[in-house]
């Protein structure tokens, strides 16, 4: 039994239908070249053979003493779990993210572990997918992509791998007894405690400085009173998900001559996008679009839970250059990043819960329309650098799918892997209609970028 933390206790609570608080991933997958055309069906027997779940997706909620705990399930149903599944016809990608959209839908079942596998074949040129959800309050972006890391593997000759839900448990630090008691639980959440009381100096000092700032420069202000947007409606719980790879030489030649990192382009190209398809609706605001930007803080090699802070990034919408728009958007990014180069991880949780506190409590109750911290989500999660195989099969792309909700319609993430970027956007079918013509947005953002550098 493992009491849950109270970042991942806050999914729970913000779960509702129209607000599924699951996060995905999409993986493409071609053939071994030596495979029969009968190959996945083969693959879904080998995968009911794995039939001893390991954690963390052997675990159901329960509660304890009214607060929610992480207990084994000892009648665990697989067959609900792993879902193998086929494509209508054509089997285009078109089909398959459409597929996704609506299985992303879908609120999953409290009373069994909250995760699901779907194996997906019927999709052209001898290809097949996998859609893998996972419930938020159970892993973080991060923690998910090295699950799905841990699956796959160099070798194209392996065979009878396991699928993420039998993966071998790592060494567990926990080795009295099998694992933590509620004593023991109870022990380290009061250790926990002490670490929170230790950054009440630093976390004092920052909010001071930057409260300081906010009254002194407008600019600075301007990234705690996001603008109104159509972006921070009230949403339905129908989704809309949208896929696309970029090579990532081409973002690296930009960062070369503007030197900027990855990162900066990146944003700087979901920035044009986001402003080419508002202007498009007439719906841009005058003021520049703010991005809360995730930022890892796991500095080791665990896999549960969520271990994030976040950043606030000025987006530059209202700047017509898309060169300006950038080397704004490095600026920017670089002085929250010192902010916290001198902070614990513990200092940083503190002081982002400080500086949301508002955006929570508009989000949550929408009460509150003057206190919208920021417009949308920009999440970038680290992928493999290298080619991966799984049983056979090439990995050709692996696509991020994450949460929508309430005034938050949009959430833009994206991975790398090998030589490529892969963007997953996720958003509120009615809210925002014709959402994949944003990927054509963000394909001319990089284009304007190479233009104006000359490459």
């Amino acid at each position: 039994m493992k009491p849950l933390s109270p970042t991942d206790q806050l999914f729970l609570w913000l779960e509702k239908r129209q607000q599924p608080m699951h996060v995905g991933g999409l993986q493409l997958f071609s053939f071994p070249e030596d495979a029969p055309d009968d190959y996945v069906a083969q693959l879904a027997d080998r995968l009911r053979q794995f039939t001893k779940v390991t954690p963390p997706f052997n675990q159901r909620l329960d509660y304890r003493f009214g607060q929610p705990v992480w207990e084994e399930d000892e009648h665990l149903d697989l067959e609900h779990h792993f879902r193998f599944e086929a494509l209508p016809t054509p089997g285009r990608v078109r089909e398959l993210l459409s597929f996704v959209s609506a299985e992303h839908s879908h609120l999953m079942d409290r009373e069994r572990p909250l995760w699901e596998f779907h194996l997906i074949e019927g999709l052209g040129e001898r290809q097949f997918a996998v859609y893998i959800k996972v419930h938020h309050a159970l892993v973080d972006g991060v923690s998910a992509m090295r699950m799905v890391t841990r699956m796959l593997c160099q070798d194209t000759g392996e065979r009878d791998m396991p699928p993420i839900w039998a993966m071998p448990p790592r060494p567990s630090r926990e080795t009295e007894d099998g694992g933590p008691s509620l004593w023991r639980s109870v022990g380290h959440l009061l250790g926990e405690s002490g670490k929170q009381l230790g950054t009440v100096p630093t976390v004092a000092r920052e909010l001071l400085r930057t409260i300081n700032n906010a009254r002194k420069d407008p600019a600075y202000s301007s990234i705690f009173h996001a603008p109104r947007c159509i972006l921070n409606q009230k949403i339905t719980g129908s989704r809309r998900f949208a896929a696309q790879s970029y090579e990532l030489s081409r973002i690296k030649a930009v960062c070369k001559i503007y030197r900027t990192t990855v990162n900066d382009v990146v944003m700087a190209m979901c920035a044009t996008a986001l402003r080419s398809y508002l202007m498009n609706r007439d719906a841009l605001p005058e003021k520049p679009l703010i991005a809360m930007v995730p930022v890892s803080l796991r500095r080791d090699d665990s896999s549960g839970g969520n271990q994030v802070g976040v950043i606030l990034a000025s987006l530059h919408t209202d700047v017509t250059s898309p060169v300006t728009r950038l080397m704004q958007i490095h600026e920017d990014v670089k002085a929250a990043k010192d902010r916290y180069a001198h902070m614990s991880p513990e200092e940083i949780i503190n002081y982002t819960a400080l500086t949301l506190a508002p955006a929570a409590f508009h989000l949550l109750t929408g009460m509150a329309p003057k206190w919208q911290t920021f417009n949308v989500v920009i999440s970038n999660v680290p992928g493999p650098r290298e080619t991966c195989y799984w049983n056979g099969a090439t990995l050709d792309g692996m696509y991020p799918v994450s949460i929508a909700m309430d005034r938050l319609a949009l959430n833009m993430t994206l991975t790398s892997y090998g030589d490529q970027v892969e963007f997953g956007l996720i958003g509120c079918r009615r809210t925002l209609p014709s959402l994949q013509r944003m990927l054509d947005y963000l394909e001319e953002a990089l284009v304007e970028l190479e233009t104006a550098a000359g490459l």
